[in-house]
């Protein structure tokens, strides 16, 4: 019984949503298919690549990028049409130029700036001097003694 749940888990598994019908006769193309589909992310899922996907735009994606290596293109090509298409986002590992520079060193940059920002602040804290408190006068001495004593 436990096999049987286990197999079932196996095969509802999102690894399976190419459709037999999407597979291509040739091997070497299909695992260049299959390669593709794990560096394309779907535009309706956002976690999950266009092979794991069950979104109809994943499918699409994945018969378009059938479609263009039966027709000769390189993966690169392929993925350059994907990008120019919809965008830098498609890609699960975005590429390190333009303006994912930014996105890219702004985390790290802004933790240093915290970092040496509360270093200062904290140094400067424990070296200030509190000021003493003001000596009450003789006359809000004896104010405070009558507050005290009624």
């Amino acid at each position: 019984m436990r096999y049987l749940i286990l197999i079932l888990a196996f095969l509802a598994s999102p690894a399976l949503a190419v459709q037999p019908d999407e597979i291509l006769d040739d091997p070497v193309l299909e695992a260049r298919a299959r390669e593709l589909g794990q560096e394309l992310r779907c535009v309706v899922c956002q976690g999950e690549n266009i092979d794991e996907s069950n979104a109809g735009i994943a499918r699409d994606l994945r018969i378009l990028v059938r479609k263009r290596l039966k027709e000769g293109e390189s993966n690169q090509e392929i993925l350059d049409f994907v990008v120019s298409r919809y965008g830098e986002y498609v890609l699960m590992r975005p590429t390190w130029g333009g303006a994912n520079i930014i996105l890219y060193t702004a985390g790290p940059i802004l933790l240093l700036l915290a970092m040496v920002t509360g270093f200062f602040y904290l140094r400067g804290r424990a070296t200030a001097q509190t000021p003493a408190g003001a000596a009450l006068s003789k006359e809000e001495e004896q104010r405070l003694a009558e507050i005290l004593n009624e």
